[in-house]
């Protein structure tokens, strides 16, 4: 396979993402000291939605975001363009602590998230090539297939009874995998272009009166008053939307781990490799490893698919632009051949990363401390493109003080708990995904059942 366009040896590597066609020109800096009703510390589509709900429900708040680089430059821009309905957090775990009623309820409301973002950007003219063709994940293992199939009797008992088991040849019609033993179906998810929706979703809150300074990068944060460089911004209500940048910001360093996540996407396929593969529904595709991969056909039919790499750097640093090393395009390049040998020869346009933010039990928080006037929201596992969307809103209710369904949802108010101090906390996270590509390794000779070394692997990272 040629990896390079004509008179170039490389894929792109970095520049953020194959979904910023050009980078866009930064907003202007916070230009000293100011002031605002509520201050939102990030323009990713945590802080964006957050700032559009609350505009929303009251147009006089004069509302603020800062933002360190430019809207959508973290994993709002460099995600896989999934908006699905999956609950950022073990639903078990969570119904032991608030009950089975109100984890019911946590489902219904990402399916009901996949929707919303559906028809805001259908209201507010975004354009991000949004199709609902759901989501199918395929096993190719008899452990994996094993594995599928408690997901799936899992995702009945939590209301997602639109999940049904395919078999292989139900699933080719589909998405013509290799080596599938077993497929699985649910409508609850969105194919889309995360940028597009980004960088629309901060166009229109600039249009509703919301002020965006970017190159602004809050270093600390205080009861009443946010720092950057540039000056200091003051509000009683100042909210943090930072997810796998929050590390950065003084006293946070062990809130959440920044976990890494690579990508590359493929050049345009011709007609007739389309016609091999199907894809027709532009459904996202998905799989039960433990080293799992993602994916999508693009707009202009492209493959774009992700995996881990490299999954966690010393002292919960994340990159500057995006950029891959050359070991983990090889491992996604063997990844998409793997499961889509119809694409050998096609050449690979893009690769980069980006970090998306784990909380120590997996499971998504948003919180607000009316005394201080300090509120958060994040910690998606990797479902944050839908959980952003309903964290934003929840967060407005908190803001407004409303006492709503959404408050009430174990989303709300979670203690999720601090990561261990280094060097344990990359000791750990290095162990894991090793563990997990020798559980994949086990799992391969033909075990039926999910390898003991994986089990053993989330049972220590109290992964769902």
């Amino acid at each position: 396979m040629s990896t390079s366009r004509p008179g170039r040896t490389e894929p792109v590597n970095g520049r953020i993402s194959h979904w910023f066609g050009e980078l866009p020109a930064p907003r202007p800096a916070l230009p000293g000291d100011r002031d605002a009703d509520v201050c939102v510390v990030g323009a990713g589509l945590t802080g964006l939605w957050t700032a559009y709900y609350l505009k929303q429900a009251d147009p006089s708040l004069r509302i603020t975001i800062l933002e360190a680089e430019f809207a959508g430059f973290g994993a709002s821009g460099r995600n896989g363009g999934w908006a699905s309905g999956l609950v950022p957090g073990a639903r078990d775990r969570l119904a032991k602590m608030y009950g089975r009623e109100a984890v019911l309820d946590y489902q219904r409301a990402m399916n009901e998230a996949v929707d919303e973002i559906i028809a805001v950007a259908a209201r507010e003219n975004i354009d991000a090539d949004i199709v609902k063709g759901g989501t199918l994940r395929v096993a190719r293992t008899p452990a994996q297939a094993t594995r599928l199939r408690h997901k799936t009797e899992a995702d009945h008992e939590w209301g997602v009874t639109e999940a049904v088991m395919l078999t292989p040849e139900e699933a080719a019609e589909r998405i013509n995998i290799a080596g599938m033993t077993a497929a699985a179906y649910t409508p609850h998810c969105v194919r889309l272009q995360p940028a597009a929706l980004v960088r629309g979703l901060a166009a229109t809150v600039e249009r509703l009166g919301v002020t965006v300074y970017e190159k602004s990068p809050v270093t600390v944060i205080e009861p009443g008053r946010a720092i950057t460089p540039h000056g200091t911004l003051k509000a009683p209500v100042i909210l943090r939307a930072t997810e796998g940048f929050t590390a950065s910001i003084k006293g946070l360093r062990r809130a959440w781990l920044p976990m890494n996540s690579s990508m590359i996407v493929t050049e345009p396929l011709p007609k007739e490799v389309w016609e091999e593969i199907g894809w027709e529904g532009r459904e996202t595709l998905g799989d039960t490893a433990h080293g799992h991969l993602y994916a999508q056909r693009t707009a202009d039919d492209r493959v774009a698919i992700g995996g881990r790499g490299v999954p966690y750097r010393f002292g919960s640093r994340t990159d500057t632009d995006g950029r891959v090393d050359g070991r983990t395009i090889t491992q996604l390049v063997d990844t998409l051949y793997a499961a889509l040998p119809q694409t050998r020869g096609a050449r690979v346009d893009h690769a980069w990363c980006g970090v998306l933010a784990v909380p120590r039990d997996w499971s998504a928080t948003v919180e607000l401390d009316h005394t201080t006037g300090l509120g958060w929201a994040g910690g998606y596992v990797g479902h944050g493109v839908t959980s952003t969307n309903l964290a934003a809103r929840t967060l407005t209710d908190l803001v407004l003080r409303r006492d709503t369904r959404l408050t009430r949802l174990p989303l709300a108010g979670h203690r999720p708990g601090t990561w261990e101090p280094e060097p344990l906390r990359w000791l750990g996270v290095r162990g894991l995904y090793v563990a997990y590509r020798l559980a994949d390794w086990h799992e391969a000779r033909g075990r039926t059942r999910t390898s003991p070394i994986a089990t053993f692997a989330d049972l220590i990272a109290r992964r769902p």
